[in-house]
């Protein structure tokens, strides 16, 4: 599914490299599976943030994604927690990409939602019930984000219709309406006086991870198109 490779360098962190094939992206939109008004709302994403001010983008993406654990990209964050178990499903993660063959290219956690999207994208036939799996996340994140009026559930939707499951928005939106919101000031500054900071150390154990999100460009196995974004829209067009 290349679309879920699209997707994937959406939610991740904006770079101007997105304006350069922002042609070839439009494109595989409207190749993909994606009913009609999925496709038009991730057109209509595409266009409005690449019309708009990079460094704008830049500030609501770290505002959404980087201040909070409501909105973390972080899987099983929102499956485990701080449990231990989180621990270990991350390892068993890392095992299954080395299973396929795939080696993450740098200290990640393994399950990053951008670099999680570029593993599946590789796992043909079975990419819809990797989907399906974390569905339950994916309609979480897209409540919270609908809730904080962020077109970024738009991408979120798209996810979940690619996985064929069954999830109530509706429902979600309900059980989320009293939540308190976890990304302002007072809430942050709670969390800093309740952790110790981290330094050093691999990503899994605890480490600092760094902004590459996606695996190297030898890892795909099931199309003959490098995991680099760019070359990838392009062999679409």
């Amino acid at each position: 599914m290349k679309i879920l490779t699209l997707i994937s360098r959406l939610l991740d962190y904006p770079t101007n490299e997105l304006s350069a094939v922002r042609h070839s992206m439009l494109d595989l939109i409207a190749d993909s599976s994606l009913p009609l008004d999925q496709q038009k709302a991730l057109a209509d994403f595409v266009n409005r943030r690449l019309e708009g001010d990079l460094l704008d983008w830049q500030e609501e993406y770290d505002g959404l994604f980087e201040r909070g654990r409501s909105l973390s990209l972080l899987v099983y964050e929102h499956i485990h927690g701080e449990s231990r178990d989180r621990g270990q499903a991350m390892v068993d993660l890392l095992a299954q990409y080395r299973a396929a063959g795939l080696e993450i290219a740098a200290h990640e956690l393994p399950d990053h939602l951008p670099l999680l999207l570029e593993f599946i994208s590789t796992q043909g036939e079975e990419a819809a019930g990797w989907l399906s799996d974390i569905a339950p996340v994916l309609g979480l994140l897209a409540a919270r984000l609908e809730k904080r009026r962020s077109d970024y559930a738009d991408l979120f939707k798209a996810l979940l219709a690619l996985s064929d499951a069954a999830v109530d928005l509706a429902d979600i939106q309900r059980q989320i309406a009293d939540e308190k919101p976890d990304h302002t000031p007072k809430a942050l500054d709670k969390v800093w006086e309740e952790e110790a900071v981290t330094f050093g150390g691999d990503a899994i154990n605890g480490g600092c991870p760094s902004q590459v999100q996606r695996p190297s460009e030898s890892q795909r196995r099931d199309q003959q198109v490098p995991i680099g974004f760019v070359d990838a829209v392009k062999k679409t067009a």
